[in-house]
């Protein structure tokens, strides 16, 4: 319920992923809003205020734009609140922007648009360092078919076959603006391999899971365990015998954007 009195805040901030058990706070597990929630109580000196993200991230998966949503009983300057967190937050979350907002303001509705980028490279074992946010298969894969592959998942189509967690309110039938693979000219250090690659795909919304696994069949596709035919059937709502059980690692994926109305 909200308040006359109340001030919200709108928080931009990004995050290494790979040593948080996701967004989302739980029990004796690391997670990103623990730890600003933590930061907060220690700024404010009180635990008046509720935080409410914008986009949950899965264990390992980083974010390189998400949003939370702050809610608390008293004002404070925006400017002294961005670097104050800066300070005390751990050094793998950072806070870009913070803007106060109206009482109208609908986090989960504000988001109109979502861009995740899946990092990978293949033919060879990467450096320990790029393990935090790149997925190194070993194998060879046909890039090209993949490709082709990553095309068909644009549109409207029933993603029923990927994801793991549903409810009668689950809605399977999800639109893709784009998927494509690129060649990685985004993401560089120098204990990355020379060549790797970016799995972009943009949409208004995706299911617990459902990038992880559109991943997963493309590493399938690309290793000739899968051909086009039967990544094109596993987007129809009919044919049950064709169960997904690949999920791609978690730690390749990163929500790049998030577009607000």
């Amino acid at each position: 319920m909200k308040y006359i009195d109340d001030y919200y805040y709108l928080i931009q901030l990004q995050y290494l992923g790979f040593r948080f058990h996701g967004w989302q706070k739980q029990p004796e597990v690391k997670t990103v809003q623990e730890y600003l929630e933590k930061t907060l109580r220690f700024i404010f000196k009180h635990q008046n205020f509720k935080t409410l993200g914008g986009s949950r991230t899965d264990a390992m998966v980083s974010a390189n734009d998400a949003y939370c949503h702050v809610i608390t009983k008293e004002f404070y300057d925006t400017k002294w609140l961005t670097k104050e967190l800066n300070k005390n937050l751990p050094r793998d979350i950072n806070i870009i922007s913070i803007k106060q907002v109206d009482a109208s303001f609908d986090m989960i509705g504000a988001i109109k648009i979502k861009e995740y980028h899946y990092l990978f490279s293949h033919g060879e074992r990467n450096h320990p360092f790029a393990a935090h946010m790149m997925v190194g298969k070993t194998n060879t894969l046909d890039i090209d078919i993949m490709q082709q592959g990553a095309k068909l998942f644009e549109g409207k189509h029933n993603f029923k076959k990927y994801t793991k967690k549903t409810s009668k309110k689950t809605i399977y039938e999800r639109e893709v603006f784009s998927s494509e693979i690129v060649k990685n000219n985004l993401y560089t250090a120098n204990f990355f391999p020379k060549e790797s690659y970016i799995y972009k795909v943009i949409g208004p919304g995706f299911m617990h899971y459902q990038i992880r696994m559109m991943m997963g069949s493309l590493f399938l596709l690309g290793s000739g365990k899968m051909d086009l035919t039967t990544l094109e059937k596993t987007l129809s709502d009919w044919n049950d015998d064709l169960i997904l059980k690949e999920i791609a690692p978690a730690s390749g994926l990163i929500l790049h954007q998030n577009t607000l109305k």
